[in-house]
Formats: structure tokens, sequence, C-alpha cells
């Protein structure tokens, strides 16, 4: 791993890159990712998924990563000062970043071995977005692999993470900003949608990502939003400030969702 540390030494405290690097690494081995392939990242963000496919692609692999969002996007570190940095690494030849690009406006004239889509999903405005995605994917990669956070926690201390998302979904739904959770897809609505593109389910997994620090982010970031209820409808502060009671009453650690995985050809 300290290599991939390395890959991405700018991007800030090298405790929480060991674990977010830890549990990407993880992702693309469930996702079966072989030497040689070219693949496909839609969704990039900083590259946490980008730089645990280029090591497991190796030299005659490559991997084109694509997100919508400009490289001046994100704090503490941008998309782009991470991508430079990782451009500049020993990685950087595999690997082709490419931001404020739009997958569905795209002219794609190659073939990919597999598409990836690593805990992305959330940010899509629509649910018809994600199937038009899909859709497109269907004639442009043999596989698809997806990992999204799962709704479905499986322990207590798994409780505020998913209220906090619950929370953050409800603040886009109803004041439209800007923040990285604009949709929560539970993983059964991802299977439908894949199918509806017509992929055909290959597997599925769990992976543990209690051990994240995201549950306890997106806790911090409800907390914040919260106030922002008292300008809505009733009916939506009574439901937030349950949701809000659930999040912050839970005894427990606060432990991140897991990630389910869906992969489908």
């Amino acid at each position: 791993m300290d290599h991939l540390i390395q890959c991405m030494k700018i991007i800030g405290d090298d405790t929480i890159q060991r674990t977010q690097l830890k549990h990407r690494m993880a992702l693309v081995e469930a996702f079966q990712i072989q030497k040689g392939m070219r693949i496909l990242e839609i969704g990039c963000g900083q590259g946490d998924t980008t730089v645990a496919l280029a090591d497991t692609v190796g030299e005659t692999g490559s991997i084109f990563a694509i997100d919508l969002a400009s490289p001046h996007y994100g704090a503490p570190i941008t998309l782009g000062e991470a991508a430079d940095a990782i451009t500049h690494s020993s990685l950087g030849k595999r690997i082709h970043f490419q931001f404020e690009t739009d997958f569905l406006q795209l002219d794609m004239d190659e073939k990919f071995d597999v598409a990836v889509l690593s805990h992305c999903s959330w940010y899509f405005h629509k649910p018809d977005d994600l199937l038009a995605y899909f859709k497109k994917l269907k004639s442009v990669a043999d596989r698809v692999c997806f990992a999204e956070w799962d709704l479905d926690y499986t322990s207590p201390s798994q409780r505020a993470h998913f209220c906090a998302a619950s929370i953050l979904a409800l603040y886009e739904a109803l004041f439209e900003g800007q923040g990285n959770i604009q949709n929560l897809f539970h993983k059964a609505q991802i299977e439908q949608l894949l199918i509806e593109a017509g992929f055909t389910i290959e597997s599925e997994q769990i992976i543990d990502a209690t051990y994240l620090q995201d549950g306890a982010w997106e806790v911090d970031y409800a907390n914040e939003v919260l106030e922002q209820f008292q300008k809505a409808p009733a009916k939506f502060q009574t439901i937030v400030t349950s949701y809000g009671q659930l999040m912050n009453d839970q005894t427990a650690a606060i432990h991140s969702l897991n990630s389910f995985i869906i992969c489908a050809k």
C-alpha cells in the first residue's frame, strides 16, 4: 500500500488515506480486475479507486477516469490537485483524467473491458440519469462493476450514518444545494436499473466498510444543516427531527455503512 500512498501524498492525512485506500483495494479485488484491462471509471473524484485500479491493471492496462465536477471542486484538496499528483506519480502513465465531462455527451469510439462506478451514484440528481448511463455503458463496456453504501445496515453502530445520509438527501430534495448526496439508491434499485438497461447480474457482494471515517463525516455535515429544516414544511420537519434524534442519540461509536457491490455483464 505504501507505493499507492506515495502516489496520493498531496491528498492529506496519511492515516485517513491508508484507511480509504484499504477499502478501495478491497472493492477492486471484488471487481475481479485483471492485469492488462482497459477500465472506464465514472465519477472518479479525487482518485481513491483510480489508483487502486491502476495498480491492479499493471503497466499494460489503462484507466480512463472521468467526473462531472470541475477540477476546482473539493476540499481541502481539489480534484485537479489530486489528479495532478497522481498523474506525476509512478502510476500516472496508466491513467487519463478528464473532468467536467458528462458521459452521456461523450463520443466513445473505444471499447472497455470494465466500467466502474465506485461510490458515485448518490451524486446523481435523478434515477433516470443513472439509467441513461447504464444504457450507454451497455454499448461501450463488457462488464459493469458498481459499488455504493449499503442502506441495509446490520449494526446499531451504523444507524447514525444511515440517518445522516437520509437527512442530507432530504435537504438536497428540499433546498437543491450542491451537497454530495442527491439521491439514496438501495441495492435492489441498482440491480433493477442494470437489468432495465440490458445487463445480466453476475454477482453481488457486501464489503466491510465499518472502519471508514465517512459515517462520522456525514453525521457532522447533517448536524450542520439540521437548522435549515425550520424553513421546511411541517411534515418534513417532523421526519427530519426524528432522524436527527436517532442519529444523535446513538450511544455506540459511529461506524460507516458497509459497501455493496454488483457486477453485471
